[in-house]
């Protein structure tokens, strides 16, 4: 810099920490916003995300998909819209091969369904066309306990009496858990339960439950009961028999789990096999091959969304449990699954046909 006083001309030059320190706040505010952020907030800013169940309106898996619509713009770039939509067939079995082979890969679209069903390529695979390992998991809202229970009205109400008397259960579809739960009890426990497959949801089949149609219903959310039937319980207008998963509800203690049930080792491995997609009750996922940036986006959002004070109160007026499971505990989870040996497979697909 040149500073004249009068004909006189001086340089003057600047201290050595002032020039670093322009540079440094030159390069602040040169510092480009990470281009794939923006890309995401951009892509998703006035568009739409749809959430489909693969079951019909009324059950838990659809309320879990609407509590969560209800808070997730909020946490995803863009501020999208999010809306829900009910795609019933097979236990959302419809669902879940329109969405690995049909529905666009753009991020815009994901689903939530009977957890069961992914293990279907593994145990039959005629109607499953997709593999579960390639579809984009972005997280599950809870893992849970299930209950067995029969009506207050049915022939048999206890383990010992379903031993000696046969009783009607409602499923959705014959790759549901409503349908396969009740089999592998048959066969590895010795309960006589008969299953009539056809209802569009777990709300469908309680509401045959107590029209009288069929008997009970297998498994059944703990957090579902206290929802959709609050007092039943109490009022003992059901009776749990049994509880299906790899841990007991501490609600519920009395209750006695499947697998303490066990008659041999073989028979825990079977039954362990069938109850681990209990570990991420409410699976959510986008199809195969979403963008990276947009995958990483939905699954953060999922997580924040599940962190929220204002989701998390409203899930504790409607008594969802939230217990967050990522969408890389899911695909560990189902590594594992589709590692085990296959004797113990074939004692379950035996146990289900």
């Amino acid at each position: 810099m040149v500073s004249k006083s009068g004909n006189a001309s001086t340089t003057r030059r600047q201290p050595h920490h002032a020039v670093l320190s322009g540079i440094a706040a030159a390069a602040i505010c040169f510092c480009p916003v990470p281009a794939a952020a923006d890309a995401v907030s951009d892509f998703y800013a006035n568009k739409t995300i749809t959430i489909s169940v693969g079951l019909s309106a009324g059950g838990g898996y659809d309320g879990y998909a609407r509590l969560l619509a209800r808070h997730f713009s909020r946490s995803m770039p863009g501020r999208p819209n999010v809306v829900v939509q009910n795609v019933p067939g097979g236990a959302g079995l419809t669902l879940v091969n329109a969405l690995y082979n049909v529905t666009p890969k753009d991020g815009l679209s994901f689903g939530v369904f009977d957890r069961l069903i992914l293990l279907d390529p593994l145990l039959d695979g005629a109607q499953s066309h997709f593999d579960p390992s390639k579809f984009s998991w972005i997280g599950s809202m809870s893992q849970e306990s299930l209950a067995c229970v029969s009506w207050h009205r049915a022939k048999a109400k206890s383990l010992e009496e379903l031993k000696t008397t046969e009783i009607i259960m409602a499923a959705t579809g014959s790759t549901s858990d409503a349908s396969i739960y009740p089999k592998l009890l048959e066969t590895f426990l010795g309960l006589k339960l008969k299953v009539v497959n056809g209802y569009q949801g777990a709300s469908d089949a309680i509401l045959a439950m107590e029209r009288g149609e069929v008997d009970g219903f297998c498994p059944w959310s703990w957090t579902s009961i206290e929802t959709t039937r609050p007092t039943w319980l109490a009022e003992k207008k059901i009776i749990p028999f049994l509880q299906m998963g790899l841990r007991k509800d501490p609600k519920h203690p009395d209750v006695p789990l499947a697998l303490d049930l066990a008659k041999s080792k073989q028979d825990a491995e079977a039954l362990e096999l069938m109850m681990s997609p209990s570990l991420f009750a409410r699976p959510f996922t986008a199809p195969p091959d979403i963008p990276k940036e947009r995958l990483a986006a939905l699954r953060q959002a999922f997580a924040d969304t599940l962190r929220d004070s204002d989701l998390l109160a409203d899930a504790a007026k409607s008594k969802f449990a939230i217990d967050h499971v990522s969408g890389e505990e899911i695909e560990d989870q189902l590594r594992k699954v589709y590692s085990i040996p296959r004797d113990v497979v074939e004692r379950v697909k035996a146990a289900i046909k």
